[in-house]
């Protein structure tokens, strides 16, 4: 019987991207997509500001998207060809879980003077307190055996998308977290090694 710790490390290293066109239905469930959902709470978050939430977009909703998707690439490309405008509108329709990520940055609390601490909490924690609440889901999303992937792109910052979400002033979109079934799973990569990225502050000589 694996240990906890086994049992961290295995789903750990399990975890890989698929893109979003190889993430096939069936998707989570409700049951299972509010697990993967729940799993974002326990991210840490100073002063527990909440300073993220995710937009659930589904079917239905996935026209709009892709409209907004279009309009972006024309206001970046007047001159976009209609095949390049379908690309874009395409993108809307992967993956069958489909979650937009988004942050509240310094200055977005309502009331502005709910708590004073707030003010002291940097985007940079926020940002990265959003990215361990989408760790957490990936994670989750392996544990059931779904393929995941993270998805960006210029679209993320237009007036098209920003409207469609309802993003107030001081909320940036993050990223697009994608879910669903894997259709073809790719070989694990080799992963970075602590000696790659680790080092120990060594103190200053007399």
């Amino acid at each position: 019987m694996l240990s906890p710790t086994q049992i961290a490390a295995e789903l750990i290293e399990q975890r890989q991207t698929l893109l979003p066109k190889r993430l096939l239905p069936p998707g989570p469930d409700e049951g299972q997509t509010a697990l993967i959902v729940g799993a974002a709470a326990a991210a840490p978050d100073h002063a527990r500001l909440l300073p993220w939430r995710f937009v659930r977009v589904p079917q239905a909703a996935r026209a709009a998207l892709a409209d907004a998707f279009e309009q972006a690439l024309v206001l970046r490309d007047p001159l976009a060809l209609a095949a390049q405008r379908e690309q874009a509108r395409e993108k809307a329709f992967r993956a069958p879980l489909l979650l937009l990520a988004v942050v509240r940055l310094a200055g977005g609390e309502d009331p502005p003077t709910a708590f004073d601490e707030a003010r002291e909490v940097p985007d940079a924690e926020r940002i990265v307190s959003a990215g361990c609440a989408i760790q957490n889901m990936l994670l989750m999303a392996t544990a059931m055996d779904f393929g995941s992937s993270l998805t960006s792109g210029k679209a993320l910052q237009s007036a098209p998308l920003r409207k469609l979400f309802g993003l107030g002033p001081h909320e940036q979109a993050l990223c697009f977290v994608n879910v669903g079934t894997p259709g073809q799973r790719k070989p694990g990569r080799v992963r970075p090694t602590p000696a790659q990225y680790l080092t120990t502050l060594e103190p200053p000589a007399a």
